[in-house]
């Protein structure tokens, strides 16, 4: 019975939820970074652990990118 990644329990059939080549408990497959649910197939992977698009970007995306401290250099109006 294979063991869940977020949780180290067995993943039965039934509860089985597959994301990143591995069998998890729906409940346990959240982001890294702020612990909210992910769509199977939307979730960012960086060393092999699951994060949503926006706390990628924030945490390992390029300096200044959905940071409340940047300045914008452009404003569309």
């Amino acid at each position: 019975m294979p063991k869940c990644p977020g949780c180290a329990k067995e993943v039965y059939f039934a509860e089985k939820y597959t994301a990143m080549g591995k069998d998890w408990h729906r409940g346990c497959f959240k982001c890294t970074e702020c612990k909210s649910s992910i769509a199977q197939g939307a979730e960012s992977v960086h060393l092999g652990k699951p994060y949503c698009k926006t706390c990628y970007a924030k945490v390992h995306g390029p300096k200044g990118v959905h940071s409340s401290g940047a300045s914008q250099s452009y404003v569309h109006k």
